[in-house]
């Protein structure tokens, strides 16, 4: 499972994650299968672990134990899950981040470091929607705000602007040759991999899929069970902060009508745990991981 994925902050999240040996847990993005292998190893026989994870690949290459239960389906219909049947999780955990395996195959079209891939980044494979319909199809305004909103791009008018001007775009060189000219010395990856991130994030529909899971999760969880997130850049850890803040994603305390707030999830941990100075010398990507746990209120 390692060549597949390296899981990040594995023995923080998963020993704040797994409170009962005996439990049900769900791991909401199974990837590689390390976060799932590490809550096993901690579970009696009576325990059990449902996985979800999207991409086929992942679902083929699953490891074998007779208490994991895999699921090829998006995270966000973990509720959709629980209902039909009659679970409540005693821990649900998510790691948002993209598998190594995802960006180290080409074909897969996630990364700019291979020049002619095809501008795909569907974690889906059967999705409808690619990067090159989003950059070939999309008009300019549309493409300003999804770079600004998902990638945080300065100057994102004048990326979208290119971008618009060098259709058709096919592959991953097409599209870091169209914003060439406006990528800074010195900053050319830094910069690319915020246009990725942007054009990835709208392709797979990631952060109305992340507000779903996470107001499915929270209705999922056993009381005093707990949500364990590691995120990657701001825009989620954001949501993710703000959802166990507040019970909503935007941050706004909401009250009914006796003054009572809307909140089922409670901070476990105040400031996100980061990775060890350590971990981020052997895993690079691990380098803007932010973990975040809370447990289920038990009145709500």
């Amino acid at each position: 499972m390692s060549e597949y994925h390296i899981p990040v902050l594995l023995e923080e999240s998963v020993s704040s994650l797994v409170t009962n040996p005996n439990g049900i847990y769900a791991d909401a993005t199974f990837g590689g299968g390390g976060h799932t292998a590490a809550i096993l190893s901690r579970l009696s026989g009576d325990g059990r672990v449902i996985a979800f994870d999207r991409d086929i690949d992942a679902i083929n290459g699953a490891l074998k134990d007779p208490r994991l239960t895999l699921i090829h389906n998006n995270f966000r219909f973990i509720e959709n899950y629980a209902f039909y049947h009659s679970v409540k999780f005693d821990g649900i955990l998510a790691d948002l981040g993209v598998s190594s395996h995802q960006f180290d195959t080409a074909e897969r079209g996630f990364s700019f470091r291979y020049e002619e891939a095809p501008l795909d980044m569907r974690m889906n494979q059967g999705a409808k929607l690619t990067a090159a319909d989003v950059v070939n199809t999309y008009e300019a305004d549309d493409l300003e705000r999804i770079l600004k909103l998902y990638g945080e791009v300065d100057g994102a008018r004048n990326v979208a602007r290119l971008i618009a001007e060098a259709r058709p775009i096919a592959t991953t060189g097409d599209l870091d040759r169209a914003v060439a000219k406006v990528l800074p010395k010195g900053a050319e990856h830094k910069v690319l991999a915020k246009i990725y991130q942007a054009l990835r994030i709208e392709v797979n529909g990631e952060m109305r899929s992340l507000e779903k899971f996470l107001e499915g999760a929270a209705r999922s969880l056993k009381p005093g069970g707990r949500l364990v997130v590691i995120t990657y850049h701001s825009l989620e850890d954001r949501m993710v902060k703000n959802f166990i803040k507040t019970g909503n994603v935007e941050g706004t305390l909401r009250q009914d009508v006796f003054g009572r707030a809307d909140t089922p999830l409670e901070a476990v941990n105040r400031k996100p745990i980061l990775p060890a100075e350590e971990e981020i010398a052997q895993n690079t990507r691990a380098r803007s991981a932010k973990l975040r746990i809370a447990e289920r209120r038990s009145q709500q």
